[in-house]
């Protein structure tokens, strides 16, 4: 497993309540991400073993690939011409 803690950039919106989030994620997701983005230690620095990730990297991967596939799809769908009908300010 690679680490892709500081190695990509963080992509926050203003939600429809005013609140900065993650692309893709709640309010509440994206302050889980954010504690447990603080919390674990890096993969590089020797946290976790690369082969089985504990649950809070686990979950930190899934906040992650979840955050990154709809940034992806937010992208496209601007370059498309359609960022008014995004579905991701959650």
């Amino acid at each position: 497993m690679s680490d892709l803690r500081g190695h990509s950039p963080r992509r926050y919106v203003v939600d429809v309540s005013g609140k900065r989030v993650l692309v893709g994620l709640t309010l509440e997701e994206t302050s889980e991400f954010e504690d447990l983005d603080a919390s674990l230690p890096g993969l590089a620095d020797g946290g976790g073993t690369g082969l089985m990730p504990s649950a809070g990297e686990g979950r930190w991967l899934e906040l992650y690939d979840k955050h990154d596939k709809a940034w992806i799809k937010w992208k496209a769908d601007l370059r498309a011409g359609h960022e008014g009908n995004s579905s991701f300010f959650n």
